[in-house]
């Protein structure tokens, strides 16, 4: 097993984008986008945010509430998100946002979008209870097909990580974690049908003090890497790469003064395929964030592999808006 030290890349230049940064996606050789959730414990709007790696700046832009995910399309500087219960496309250009999903989580009280995926034009996302006590809020799938929202699940507390492998005979496996269960699991996933089979565990962490936050895949489909958020006062953050078919741990990287790791994603840096780790604030009194003062910090490290894997984009065309 490796164990890979992380350094910083990006510290935010304000306490509002670092209190709770995730989604990681690459753009080009020279960029990559993430999304500030949350500006803040009581704050109800969040950002989309590209960051440029030569020379390194990072442009923020802020959107009408608070983004779950943000994926890049097809049309450059256009986001697909899910913001609070709406999924749409964002220009950063002029700060347009033209939903194409709403109705998401109806019935159920206090929810709004988290963690998603975007596989072959199709959104995979899910929501979380706000007090994160409840399991009321949804898993949905949206299938690029018919423009059809499907609820997959409606017992989701906090959402996150997502993966989905191709099996055998071409089935489909979505990889899922709810971060309150402490488990990463594995279930299949009939887009056609808009169905999900029955979930089983493939990696259990309720041993542990720490909660399964968002995941990737590796570019050979056969690890999976999970940034893990340590509430407590850890002197590292981590990301762990276990395998799938056996939960073997391959591989950790580390965050120095950062135990609330967020989401991984690799890029291209460098000449090198790198892992980025975004970091978070959130939760944590002055006193711990004085102990851990690189909280909130992007992080990358090295890693083995000479691919970044598939890094798909969002077709504008399969939400059936017209962007000028």
């Amino acid at each position: 097993m490796q164990i890979i030290e992380t350094e910083i890349l990006y510290r935010p230049e304000s306490a509002e984008l670092r209190y709770l940064p995730e989604g990681p996606g690459f753009l080009d050789e020279a960029s990559f986008s993430w999304v500030a959730i949350q500006h803040g414990p009581q704050s109800v709007v969040g950002s989309v945010n590209i960051l440029h790696l030569h020379p390194l700046q990072n442009a923020s832009f802020e959107l009408h509430g608070r983004p779950g995910f943000a994926f890049p399309t097809d049309h450059p500087g256009v986001f697909v998100a899910g913001v609070e219960l709406e999924v749409g496309l964002f220009n950063t250009r002029d700060r347009h946002w033209t939903a194409f999903v709403s109705d998401i989580d109806s019935g159920v009280q206090n929810t709004i979008i988290n963690d998603g995926l975007l596989f072959e034009n199709n959104l995979i996302f899910g929501c979380k209870d706000l007090e994160f006590r409840t399991q009321k809020a949804g898993l949905y799938l949206w299938r690029q097909a018919d423009r059809a929202l499907i609820r997959l699940r409606n017992d989701q507390i906090c959402s996150n990580g997502k993966g989905v492998l191709r099996a055998r005979g071409g089935a489909l496996d979505l990889i899922d974690i709810d971060s309150p269960s402490k488990v990463i699991t594995r279930s299949r996933l009939d887009i056609a049908q808009g169905s999900l089979g029955e979930p089983e565990i493939l990696i259990d962490l309720t041993a542990e003090d720490l909660f399964p936050d968002g995941l990737i895949l590796t570019p050979d489909q056969q690890s999976l890497i999970v940034a893990l958020y340590d509430p407590g006062d850890a002197k590292f953050g981590a990301a762990r790469q276990y395998r799938i078919g056996d939960g073997t741990l391959e591989a950790i990287w580390t965050c120095a003064g950062s135990p609330r790791v967020t989401c991984p994603q690799l890029i291209r840096h460098e000449a090198r395929v790198r892992l980025v780790l975004t970091t978070a604030v959130e939760q944590m009194s002055t006193e711990q964030q004085a102990r851990h003062p690189n909280a909130g910090c992007l992080f990358i490290g090295d890693t083995a592999f000479d691919s970044i894997g598939d890094q798909p984009r969002f077709a504008v065309a399969g939400a059936g808006i017209s962007i000028s």
